[in-house]
């Protein structure tokens, strides 16, 4: 095929923005980032509404004291920040050893049977779980019967509570970690007669510990701001923490009981420790996406 000069003197390769095709374009993408910035617009209002209120009645004492009785003034957040603290490392331990196990399984020995595929539509299905089923399931299976040395409420059904709510996330990050880890290196060590479980824990897990991490991190930052599953398992406990055993309190939960009392201190307790958690979580965020663009260089 021959094409003669007067072809290619009227064929342009510049852009020309009076096409009917490219005005369409411009318009699905000034109406798509209109959209994008309407759905982001209520994050950011929200968690500037909240900062602003918290960081204005924020103080270094209210981090090392108790909440007031009520209708008294002062006070601190001190025994929720504790509790939370608590509560999240439990939790950890519950979670992150069973998600990460689930998801090696899945990703390393599974071979993609039937039962892997059933654990995986059960991931999806209890990460779409309203949290406060999690909490209702655990204190009729923990609470109500007493298990623990024949304590209710408790730190420990918290955590457990807390890391029903973990598990989907770390197990679904920690397969799919495992799957970006080339195949190369599998058949590498096998190839000098590792065994799959040697080239499993040697090879391919430090290899995919990066999305791993930021797949805890991210569990952490979901459930850390829970309030409904905390309410059924820890309860609250306007003093110090008495034990892992022992209701205790928790930043979400004195959010809760406080902003809908009718006293300015406790209003202000409130705002106090919002602003806290939501620094908290906007931290463990930051920090899950540090550690992602950190696997990615």
């Amino acid at each position: 095929m021959t094409f003669s000069s007067a072809n290619f003197s009227t064929t342009s390769l510049h852009r020309k923005p009076g096409l009917l095709r490219n005005r369409a374009n411009a318009a699905m993408t000034a109406l798509a980032a209109t959209f994008a910035t309407i759905a982001v617009l209520p994050l950011i209002f929200v968690i500037a509404y909240v900062l602003i209120k918290g960081f204005t009645v924020l103080s270094p004492s209210i981090f090392f004291e108790l909440p007031p009785p009520p209708g008294l003034d002062g006070g601190g957040i001190g025994n929720a920040l504790i509790g939370t603290l608590v509560v999240t490392l439990i939790s950890c331990v519950f979670a992150v050893p069973v998600g990460v196990g689930g998801g090696i399984y899945l990703a390393e020995f599974s071979q993609g049977n039937k039962f892997a595929e059933f654990v995986r539509f059960g991931t999806n299905v209890l990460a779409g779980v309203p949290s406060i089923i999690a909490g209702v399931f655990i204190y009729g299976l923990v609470v109500s019967t007493r298990v623990f040395f024949g304590n209710s409420y408790s730190a420990v059904a918290g955590g457990l509570a807390l890391a029903v709510l973990m598990l989907p996330t770390i197990i679904k990050t920690t397969d799919e970690g495992l799957k970006l880890v080339p195949q190369e290196l599998r058949w590498g060590a096998l190839g000098v007669g590792a065994s799959t479980f040697v080239t499993t824990m040697k090879v391919v897990l430090p290899a995919a510990v990066a999305p791993i991490a930021t797949g805890v991190v991210l569990a952490i930052a979901r459930s850390a701001g829970e309030t409904a599953p905390l309410i059924f398992t820890a309860l609250f406990s306007p003093f110090w923490p008495e034990g892992i055993f022992k209701p205790l309190a928790t930043m979400s939960v004195l959010i809760f009981n406080f902003a809908i009392m009718p006293y300015e201190a406790q209003i202000t307790l409130a705002w106090a420790a919002s602003f806290v958690l939501v620094v908290m979580i906007l931290g463990m965020n930051i920090f899950a996406r540090w550690i992602s663009g950190f696997a990615q260089r």
